[in-house]
């Protein structure tokens, strides 16, 4: 749900804004009738990536780079 309010509203009324944006309901600053910025909440931060989770529990075959006929006459065309 969208709140409208003037510029000198929001001036006055900054913190109450605030508030009812972090609680989920967008507040729209007008000047003279017409929108001019948004008041919404933020999505909180994703968790910190953390590299090497699947160390050691996966296994890569030797031939995982080795030409592919398949793939190559995709590319290259011609017969596999």
């Amino acid at each position: 749900m969208k709140r409208v309010v003037n510029i000198y509203e929001a001036k006055t009324q900054l913190s109450a804004l605030v508030d009812q944006a972090a609680s989920g309901k967008d507040v729209i600053i007008a000047r003279n009738g017409k929108p001019q910025a948004r008041i919404t909440s933020l999505v909180p931060a994703k968790g910190k990536i953390q590299f090497g989770l699947l160390k050691g529990k996966l296994t890569v075959p030797g031939d995982f780079d080795a030409p592919n006929p398949d793939i190559e006459a995709l590319f290259y065309g011609g017969s596999k």
